[in-house]
C-alpha cells in the first residue's frame, strides 16, 4: 500500500515510515527540510508547508491511504501558527483525500485534547468531554483537528483519531531533552511532588497503535469516526517517570518541588511575555505545562483494545530498558 505520512521526518513520522518501509509498504512523506534518514529508508519526499493545498495534493496524488502526523506542539504562544498547522492543514489533507478519492485516514491527535486543568484525568476512556477551555493553543487546535477529521468520516472516506500521550523513547526531540535542560547541577526544580499518576507512551507503542489502525480501518469498521487513547497503560508517579527517564541519559538529579503558587506566578507570566512577544515555543514553563506536572493523567485504554485489537508491544520497564542502551550506545 502507497502511504503517505505527513510529518514524517519528525520523532513519531520516522517511525511511522521505518516500519512502513520494513514490513514492504511504500511509504511517502510531507514535511518542510530533507531528512537523510528517510533518504536511507528508500521513502519519497515531499518538501514544503502543510498549509500549502498545492502541496498537499502533491504529496497525495497516487496514495492510497494517509497517517496525519505532521502538527505544531508547544507548551504556549499566539494562536495563528497552531491555527494554521493543525487546523487548517487538517483540512487542507481531508478536502485532497475526499478530491482524490483516498479511502482511509489515520489522525495523530492528542490526549491533550481531553485533559482538564481542574482535577486531570483519572481513568477516563474517550466518552468523557474535554474541558470548556484549554489552557494553550496547542490542545486547542489539536481538538478542532480531531474534530474535523471525525465529522469527515464517511462511506467514502474512514477516518480515526489516535491519542497518544506523552511519546518518548530513543531519538526524543522534546520530552528528555526539556528534562535535561531543567536540570542544573544535579538538581531538577520541578512544581509539587511528583506523586500525580501518569500514563506514558513509548515510541514503539504509539508507532505500533498507528499501524493497527491503519490495517484495520475501512468504512463501516468500528473505528471510523471514533477516538482511542493510547497510552502504555501502567501510570506511575511523574516522580519516577521523569527521574526514570534522566538515568537513562545518564543524568541523575534530586527532585526539589516548589512551591505550586510560585511556579503559577511563574507560568503566569511566561504565558504574558510569550503573548506580547508573538513567540511560539515548545518549551519552557506555561499554565498548560505546570496543570500537566502537577494532576494525574491516565486513561481508559478498553476501547482501543477492543476496536484495534491494541496490546503495548513493550512494557514500561523495558522501553526504559531499550532507551538506556540506545544513549549507552550512541551517546544520545
Amino acid at each position: 500500500m502507497r502511504v503517505l505520512v505527513t510529518g514524517g521526518s519528525g520523532f513519531l513520522g520516522l517511525e511511522l515510515c521505518r516500519r512502513l518501509a520494513g514490513r514492504g509498504d511504500i511509504a511517502v512523506s510531507l514535511h518542510r527540510r530533507w531528512s537523510p534518514e528517510l533518504e536511507r529508508l528508500g521513502v519519497r519526499q515531499h518538501l514544503g508547508d502543510i498549509a500549502d493545498p498545492r502541496t498537499v495534493r502533491r504529496a497525495l496524488a497516487g496514495c492510497e491511504a494517509v497517517i496525519h502526523n505532521a502538527a505544531l506542539a508547544g507548551v504556549r504562544g499566539p494562536e495563528r501558527p497552531y491555527r494554521t498547522v493543525n487546523v487548517d492543514g487538517t483540512r487542507h489533507v481531508l478536502t485532497t483525500c475526499r478530491a482524490l478519492g483516498i479511502r482511509q485516514l489515520v489522525y495523530t491527535s492528542t490526549a491533550s485534547v481531553a485533559f482538564t486543568p481542574e482535577g486531570g484525568v483519572t481513568g477516563a476512556d474517550e466518552s468523557r468531554p474535554g474541558p470548556r477551555r484549554h489552557s494553550a493553543a496547542y490542545p486547542r487546535t489539536k481538538a478542532q483537528a480531531e474534530a474535523a477529521v471525525l465529522a469527515a468520516n464517511g462511506p467514502d472516506l474512514a477516518t480515526t483519531a489516535l491519542r497518544p500521550h506523552l511519546i518518548w523513547g530513543p531519538g526524543d526531540p522534546h520530552f528528555l531533552p526539556a528534562l535535561l535542560r531543567a536540570t542544573q547541577g544535579g538538581r531538577l526544580l520541578m512544581p509539587g511532588r511528583g506523586t500525580n499518576l501518569v500514563d506514558t507512551c513509548p515510541l514503539a507503542t504509539a508507532a505500533h497503535a498507528h499501524l493497527l489502525a491503519l490495517d484495520r480501518l475501512r468504512p463501516g469498521h468500528p473505528a471510523a469516526g471514533r477516538a482511542y487513547f493510547i497510552a502504555q497503560g501502567e501510570p506511575r508517579p511523574l516522580r519516577e517517570v521523569v527521574t526514570g527517564l534522566l538515568a537513562a541519559a545518564g543524568r541523575r538529579a534530586s527532585w526539589h518541588p516548589v512551591p505550586y503558587p510560585v511556579a503559577l506566578a511563574a507560568a503566569v507570566l511566561a504565558d504574558a511575555t510569550t503573548t506580547v512577544l508573538r513567540r511560539h515555543t515548545d518549551h519552557g514553563l506555561s499554565r498548560f505545562l505546570l496543570h500537566q506536572l502537577t494532576r494525574p493523567h491516565w486513561f481508559d485504554l478498553t476501547a482501543a483494545r477492543r476496536d484495534l485489537g491494541f496490546e503495548p508491544p513493550t512494557t514500561f520497564d523495558q522501553a526504559m530498558a531499550e532507551l538506556t542502551r540506545h544513549h549507552r550506545t550512541t551517546g544520545g
